[in-house]
């Protein structure tokens, strides 16, 4: 069985950025496991998993456009520090949801703290990155009606409910 959408398909891999360092990886005793063709991954991985089989291994390089995308300026923001008078103490590096003017929710990281403001970043970390997967096809299945609805992979690996 090949690689296609709607496919289950369960990956070992480690994930570098462009100075070689490791971001991330799959756990050693359990891969990774997504719904093929549902944007579960990143689409420059995607497309260049399509078409694999069990087995296969590959490094796959991903321009940031095919990855977490660009660096949006306009994500960046100074808040006024009242904003967190409920939080006990912030530091650099930290996350909050912050709620939009449409009602979504958005990940924001605190990246500078100053007397009267604190700026935050609506961007992916590693949104501007180009990554490096090294990935190897432990497994491909079809996947169940449930899945299909869900829009992800259940199981090892996937999504638990």
């Amino acid at each position: 069985m090949q690689i296609a959408d709607s496919c289950v398909v369960s990956i070992h891999y480690t994930l570098t950025n462009s100075e070689g360092q490791t971001i991330d990886k799959s756990d050693e005793t359990s891969p990774f496991a997504y719904l093929h063709g549902k944007n579960n991954i990143v689409p420059g991985l995607e497309t260049e998993l399509t078409g694999k089989s069990v087995g296969d291994s590959l490094k796959v390089t991903v321009e940031p456009g095919k990855g977490y995308g660009e660096v949006n300026p306009e994500l960046v923001q100074e808040v006024p520090r009242s904003a967190f008078d409920e939080v006990e103490s912030i530091e650099v590096g930290m996350q909050f949801q912050a709620s939009e003017d449409d009602g979504q929710s958005q990940l924001v990281t605190i990246t500078d703290i100053q007397e009267t403001t604190v700026t935050v970043d609506g961007n992916h970390p590693l949104a501007g990155e180009t990554l490096t997967f090294d990935v190897k096809i432990e497994e491909i299945r079809p996947a169940s009606k449930e899945e299909l609805d869900h829009g992800h992979a259940h199981g090892l690996g996937g999504h638990h409910h």
